[in-house]
């Protein structure tokens, strides 16, 4: 069994996650994991760092196929024992709404949460989780119709909020956004924002959980990555590939001897926002 440090990015085979991959192999002492869910465009992103002289190993990982969790998770466990950085960054977006609220949900939400599930317990002592989030993903974003909306950000921002409660809230989000009731009932108008909320409020969890071990200094925050020229956003995003990977490597890259932020909403220039009451910083890119 290897006892390298292992480093591991969901949805690498391209746009930020690609260059979360190409900065972590430059920067990472240890094995670096870039995962994707076509063998061959995982292949070619393998063969496209070996241009820059960079290694990655290359493993197939689909959060919407249970079965290729587990079996990417056994993989880690009994290769190498352990996980030393975790970056979510594989998720989906769709320009329609309500047909999509439980796609989006089930591979930006659900899937992550059960990636999550199957390698916490194998984190190393120092770990760093990085989830990807967004501008989106700030509680404000929780905006339909008063005084739901209010209810809403104040159930998400409780501090004994459970992962099980935040569960249940997706899951009611996703009914209202298919019979129409969201905005009225509180929820905001996008599918996609409210998988990046939900990001956000879990990596809050998931902090407090590790932090019941504290000697183990495992940070986990989630990172606003900035409007980047990806897929995602058509390509209109001002930053490059490059800027967006900026913050989430430097999160994933934190030393042993560091133990902040935490549970924190990470802006793309490094900043630590409010992940409750604001404000955004700038123009919220």
């Amino acid at each position: 069994m290897s006892q390298k440090r292992v480093a591991v990015v969901t949805g690498a085979n391209k746009g930020i996650g690609f260059g979360v991959v190409k900065k972590l192999c430059a920067n990472f002492n240890g094995i670096v994991y870039l995962t994707a869910r076509d063998v061959g465009r995982g292949t070619k992103a393998q063969q496209d760092l070996a241009k820059f002289g960079l290694t990655a190993q290359f493993h197939q990982l689909d959060l919407d196929d249970m079965n290729s969790i587990d079996t990417f998770a056994d993989y880690i466990r009994t290769t190498h024992g352990g996980l030393d950085v975790l970056v979510n960054n594989a998720a989906v977006t769709y320009k329609e709404f309500a047909e999509q609220a439980e796609p989006t949900l089930r591979v930006n939400y659900f899937g992550m949460k059960y990636l999550c599930h199957k390698l916490f317990p194998i984190l190393r002592a120092n770990a760093r989780v990085v989830n990807l989030s967004s501008d989106d993903g700030h509680l404000t974003r929780v905006n339909g119709d008063e005084p739901f909306a209010s209810k809403l950000r104040e159930k998400l921002a409780s501090t004994d909020l459970t992962e099980d409660e935040l569960t249940q809230m997706v899951v009611t989000f996703i009914k209202c956004a298919k019979d129409g009731s969201y905005k009225t009932k509180g929820w905001p108008c996008s599918s996609y924002r409210m998988s990046k909320v939900a990001a956000c409020a879990l990596t809050r969890i998931q902090q407090r959980r590790c932090d019941q071990e504290p000697r183990l200094n495992i940070l986990v925050n989630a990172v606003h990555p900035g409007y980047v020229a990806t897929d995602a956003t058509s390509h209109l995003g001002h930053m490059t590939i490059e800027e967006g990977a900026m913050a989430a490597s430097y999160l994933a890259l934190l030393p042993a001897g560091v133990c902040e932020p935490r549970g924190a909403l990470v802006w793309h220039d490094k900043q630590v926002v409010d992940w409750i009451n604001g404000p955004l910083p700038g123009d919220g890119y």
